[in-house]
């Protein structure tokens, strides 16, 4: 039997970790970006480029296996870049749904713009670039116009159909992107061709010049946790945000410093004097226990007495200092859970991050099959398990890919719980979050990142990961022997080899980040 997340899931939709959400968005407003001068054409008929990258998309349920192809990475004109996949049905008796399995779900008809769930990560910008959105809520893509291999929505066995999409170009130039989808894993540190693109067969790539269209793109946001869950730190584009924990910098009640916030609030000086900002804001928060009259003062007072002690510790000259209590008011995580509520008590230092630092060069490719550590585990039913890592390849500005497979060795379909970890309550749609990179040496940990979505209901937060809803809710579900690979995008530390926790497999230790 399912978990009872699927009354989660049917309430708040699908993921699509590529997601270009119409209720909300971080991108400028609406543009014409330069002319970019049309495609090649090409003649009608199959589609036989050699492929860039070549990756397969983890079978959902009973389903078709699906390949996935890119078979196009190109600049257009200033600013733009056109990524064309070409999709095959490796299977012999089920159709793939395009428009389930590769359009942007959360735009509300994905019909009508398939590819719309293709993205492009910039990581010196700390972003998921998505594609062009035209008039209407509409895609700069493939449409089902272009379609000529399916039948109704699908592609048949043993078909292929290409498809593109045009999207703003990663910043700085960037000479390589990594492209990600929801169908599979990330195709990493692929070259970008200064070329025209020449159009798949029977279709023709616009000019996003000749149009009105808004560029859209969200920022990535990951996170530490500290092993003794003193603090948990969370980054954006932006700014640096320090969660540090009410229980243990103060005493229940109380707003004198405990002993042991000094070595923490050593280590966030630290880090604000390695900061280029001129501002540091200090916030103060309770949990829903209490009442206002209570929390409100008290999480002004935690605030001043942080912000005093940080000016002090504080090396840096011409910093200034905020600080503010809010009480209840701004929870993190929901109250209604003891971790929830302890995560919530805490004083948030805000400064700015780093500059960032400059992108690796193009790398070569690392080896199809490429293996590291592996491990075994049951799930609740006792059902065996391995779970091994594929891959963990970094793409610049402290972000890197982790992949890896998991394999049913029981003798009946089972699943494998990654979705409900502590983090989930964050996470708007349901995914495979459960996973993170370790430092043991400095007890850390780097959960899966995360893209921001700004909405009329607020901060949205998907993970950066494999989906587990939608189309692919049945994608922690193995048959016997069966193996899938997942990925999620992660922070990396300092230092390699590292850990690695997936869901509730023994933590994987000695991964080379390469």
């Amino acid at each position: 039997m399912r978990s009872p997340r699927l009354v989660l899931v049917l309430a708040v939709g699908a993921l699509a970790v590529s997601a270009c959400s119409g209720s909300g968005k971080s991108s400028g407003s609406a543009r014409t970006p330069g002319r970019a001068g049309a495609s090649v054409p090409a003649s009608a008929g199959s589609d036989t480029r050699p492929a860039l990258a070549t990756v397969l998309a983890p079978r959902v349920s009973q389903g078709a296996q699906a390949k996935l192809e890119l078979v196009g990475l190109n600049r257009l004109g200033a600013g733009n870049v056109v990524v064309q996949l070409r999709i095959t049905n490796l299977g012999s008796g089920a159709s793939i749904g395009l428009g389930a399995e590769i359009a942007d779900e959360t735009m509300g008809t994905p019909e009508w713009h398939w590819p719309s769930g293709i993205g492009l990560l910039d990581p010196a910008a700390r972003k998921i670039l998505m594609p062009y959105r035209t008039a209407g809520e509409g895609c700069l893509c493939s449409t089902d116009k272009d379609i000529t291999a399916s039948s109704g929505w699908s592609i048949r066995p043993g078909l292929s159909q290409t498809v593109f999409a045009v999207l703003p170009a990663p910043s700085g130039g960037a000479k390589t992107t990594t492209v990600v989808t929801p169908m599979g894993p990330p195709m990493v540190d692929v070259p970008i061709s200064d070329e025209r693109p020449t159009a798949p067969p029977g279709q023709v790539i616009p000019d996003p010049g000749s149009t009105t269209v808004t560029p859209l793109s969200y920022p990535i946001e990951t996170s530490t946790e500290a092993f003794d869950k003193t603090e948990e730190t969370q980054t954006d584009g932006k700014d640096v945000h320090v969660n540090l924990s009410s229980d243990v910098l103060f005493a229940l009640g109380k707003a004198d410093l405990s002993p042991q916030a000094e070595v923490i609030l050593r280590q966030t000086a630290r880090q604000i004097d390695a900061s280029p900002g001129s501002t540091v804001q200090v916030d103060g928060h309770a949990d829903s226990s209490g009442t206002d009259e209570i929390n409100d003062p008290l999480s002004q007072q935690r605030a001043d007495m942080v912000k005093t002690r940080l000016a002090a510790l504080v090396t840096r000259s011409g910093v200034g200092f905020n600080a503010k209590g809010y009480g209840s008011h701004r929870p993190l995580y929901t109250n209604d859970s003891d971790e929830g509520r302890r995560r919530n008590r805490r004083v948030t230092v805000t400064f700015e991050r780093q500059a960032p630092s400059a992108p690796p060069a193009a790398g070569t490719p690392v080896p199809s099959g490429r293996q590291g550590p592996q491990v075994q585990g049951r799930n609740d039913k006792g059902t065996s398990f391995t779970a091994q890592v594929t891959g963990l390849r970094p793409i610049g500005n402290g972000l890197g890919v982790l992949t890896y497979k998991i394999t049913n060795k029981g003798k009946d379909r089972d699943e494998v719980n990654l979705a409900w970890g502590e983090d989930w309550m964050k996470l708007k749609y349901i995914a495979a979050s459960t996973v993170a990179v370790v430092d043991p040496a400095a007890r850390l940990r780097y959960p899966a990142a995360r893209y921001i979505i700004d909405g009329g209901g607020g901060r949205n937060r998907m993970c950066v990961c494999q989906g587990l809803s939608g189309v692919r809710l049945s994608l922690d579900e193995f048959g016997p022997d069966e193996t899938k690979e997942l990925w999620a995008v992660v922070a990396l530390p300092a230092t390699s080899p590292v850990s690695v926790d997936i869901g509730k497999f023994p933590r994987l230790s000695g991964v080379a980040v390469s």
